[in-house]
């Protein structure tokens, strides 16, 4: 089967296309005929050596991944060959940038049926991440506000929605290239930040602090301001931490989002009632991807790129 991979952490150059091995699914594995992977920032990270997932060299990226079912290994109920899945894979394994994957049964769920099946490889990561973010991470309710830094994203336009069904009050930040995007997402106040800064355009404390953007950490400090007695900072970016203020018993927690299958089925029913839409900027054969990492590691990705066997 053909695949992409890279045999040691570097640049775009390590990665290789070409034919591997089909894998065989092992006790509670099944196999996917690859629909689409997705890529992710993380895929970038990974491959150059900075992000520190225990991969087992040779590795295949993508995390994110939707196809059918082609083969089911021991022990593995609740599953048919022929069933189209979604799944946020183990990071650490073999991901999905190949026609064949395997995975364990229970990082997939049944996926929607509103949109193609390729394109359904956008949700799992980025949707479990904004879901984990604002709930399970930030304890969100209802009538609460939430700040919303970075907006813009993808990770973001799903926050929004997420917290607005939920009964909070958004307000995000973007620049005037996504500001129609987070507007159409649900957002109450849009902040310009390319015109005005975060601190004077909020006028009242906010329950919740998410930021998603690479900010300078002086700046993520002077933020906390912004946060009533008791709330809660919450962040994305794993590779700086989350300030807190003790004295005001403001807590923080950096996100690493988690394989959940309960909760991924719980955001696939809300894509196919309408109350999220997935973002696909962009559609790639599975040989092109060394030179979407070679964007990537220039900075010139925007959006949701899925890549496609």
């Amino acid at each position: 089967m053909k695949a992409v991979r890279f045999h040691e952490v570097g640049g775009p150059e390590v990665l290789q296309y070409g034919d591997i091995e089909q894998p065989v699914p092992g006790a509670g594995q099944v196999r996917l005929r690859v629909a689409a992977s997705a890529f992710s920032a993380a895929d970038n990270g990974m491959r150059a050596g900075f992000l520190p997932i225990p991969i087992v060299l040779p590795h295949v990226p993508g995390y994110d991944v939707s196809g059918t079912i082609d083969a089911i290994g021991e022990g593995v109920d609740g599953f048919a060959v022929g069933d189209a899945v979604i799944g946020f894979l183990p990071m650490a394994e073999d991901g999905g940038a190949a026609e064949y994957v395997v995975a364990p049964a229970e990082a997939l769920v049944a996926a929607p049926t509103s949109v193609p099946l390729a394109d359904a490889a956008a949700l799992p990561s980025v949707a479990l991440t904004a879901r984990q973010a604002l709930f399970d991470d930030g304890d969100l309710q209802a009538g609460q506000r939430v700040l919303i830094v970075g907006a813009g994203g993808v990770v973001g336009k799903y926050a929004i929605a997420l917290a607005k069904r939920a009964g909070a009050y958004v307000i995000a930040t973007a620049s005037p290239l996504s500001a129609d995007a987070v507007r159409a997402a649900g957002a109450d106040e849009i902040i310009d930040h390319t015109e005005t800064g975060v601190l004077d355009a909020v006028s009242e404390p906010v329950d919740m602090l998410l930021n998603l953007a690479p900010i300078e950490p002086d700046e993520f400090t002077a933020l906390v301001r912004l946060v009533r007695d008791g709330g809660v900072v919450v962040s994305t970016t794993a590779w700086m931490p989350a300030p807190d203020d003790a004295e005001r018993n403001v807590r923080s927690v950096v996100v690493f989002v988690r394989s959940d299958a309960e909760k991924l089925a719980e955001l696939v029913s809300l894509v196919d009632s309408g109350a999220l839409h997935l973002e696909v900027t962009r559609r790639i054969p599975l040989e092109e991807l060394p030179a979407l990492h070679a964007e990537a590691a220039a900075g010139r990705i925007a959006g949701k790129v899925i890549v496609i066997p």
